[in-house]
């Protein structure tokens, strides 16, 4: 015997107005259901669906009658006498759904991206201003350790030599040592077409002397040190030992910040020392390679191109570049909140916001260098 096809109708219960459900809800009779189900009132004020004439039902039929009580869209009518052996059914449904969909977004125009812009711009202001206030902190804590020195954390000092230093020596010899083979054999590579290969010494000389190694060394160290930095300060502010130090009476500006911006100071001179040394050592090896002469005869060559101001220009931005990445690594360290998740976010900013400066502070030196002569 075929099932009555399903109907659903507003009527007056006892307690108010109340929807009836009767007949076969299933998906045969799926398409004549959706129209009654769009064609009912919005504003009926139903109390309740009641389900007692129901005859059969199935997945698209229970959802249908769960779109017609408003399930899952804020507004939810019980239902009411639906018979024992489909109400496993109607629960799964009522449980997965229906889901609201979000409306679709809106096409984004160019007013959009001029206003993405100016907050991106207010935001970068708003950092650079912070991170200016934060550096004349540092002034007056540095001040008040100088004419105070026993408030100076001296271990802390040579922990940080240590981690900043020593431990760095390996990934920036390395890499120094690559660049200088690199720099040599491209250097040699195009000027061997005008047989003037010997001013690949110039070019490996003073390419790492003046640029390349100090930009390389602090580029490392922002991505190594600085990041630790964020994410050992980060860390403690998480903890809230930073919070322990400030009810102690102890200064977080010269517990945490000084030791590591003073050692970084110290070691990044030595470093960059280093990858002098091991650029020109790289570029001498490769050059030998292929010019077929010496390691004395382009010590010679070195000797002859290079002096000391060539060397002086690279080393003078060291401690800037330290000062900026150590303080910049501090300053998004104590900004980080109360998650794990805040203490990644602020560790990638301070890598990006240390090389960004770096950069930038190497370009101006580039130019106050142009206008002196240097």
């Amino acid at each position: 015997m075929t099932d009555q096809p399903g109907w659903i109708k507003l009527a007056q219960g006892s307690d108010g107005a109340v929807l009836q459900a009767g007949g076969a809800w299933t998906i045969e009779y799926a398409e004549d259901l959706d129209r009654q189900v769009d064609a009912l009132p919005k504003d009926a004020g139903a109390r309740a669906l009641e389900l007692g004439e129901i005859a059969a039902i199935d997945t698209a039929g229970a959802w249908l009658l769960a779109r017609a009580t408003g399930q899952g869209e804020g507004q939810e009518i019980p239902w009411r006498n639906l018979p024992p052996e489909f109400q496993p059914l109607a629960e799964r449904v009522l449980t997965a759904g229906p889901k609201v969909l979000p409306d679709k977004p809106r096409p984004r125009t160019i007013t959009d991206w001029v206003a993405d812009i100016g907050e991106g711009v207010d935001e970068a202001l708003q950092e650079s201003l912070n991170l200016v206030a934060f550096f004349g902190e540092f002034v007056l804590a540095a001040g008040r350790v100088i004419v105070n020195p026993r408030r100076f954390r001296w271990t802390s000092l040579l922990v940080h030599i240590e981690q900043t230093g020593i431990n760095a020596l390996p990934i920036v010899g390395l890499i120094s040592f690559l660049v200088g083979v690199v720099l040599a054999y491209q250097g040699a590579g195009q000027l061997r077409a005008f047989n003037a290969m010997y001013l690949t010494v110039n070019l490996v000389g003073i390419s790492v002397l003046r640029e390349m190694g100090i930009l390389l060394t602090a580029i490392v160290i922002a991505g190594r040190s600085g990041s630790a930095f964020t994410a050992q300060i980060g860390t403690m502010q998480v903890s809230e030992e930073v919070d322990a130090l400030r009810t102690m009476g102890l200064d977080p500006m010269e517990v945490l910040v000084i030791p590591r911006v003073t050692a970084l100071v110290i070691t990044l001179p030595i470093l960059t020392f280093f990858a002098d040394v091991m650029g020109l050592l790289g570029g001498g090896v490769m050059y030998t390679v292929l010019a077929n002469e010496t390691f004395a005869q382009y010590v010679g060559r070195l000797n002859d191109v290079v002096n000391a101001t060539q060397f002086w220009v690279g080393m003078v931005k060291a401690p800037v570049f330290a000062i900026l990445i150590a303080l910049v690594g501090c300053f998004e360290g104590l900004r980080v909140t109360g998650s794990a998740e805040s203490v990644g976010k602020m560790t990638t900013r301070a890598v990006v916001e240390g090389i960004f400066l770096v950069i930038i502070f190497d370009a101006l030196f580039s130019i106050l260098y142009s206008i002196l002569g240097i």
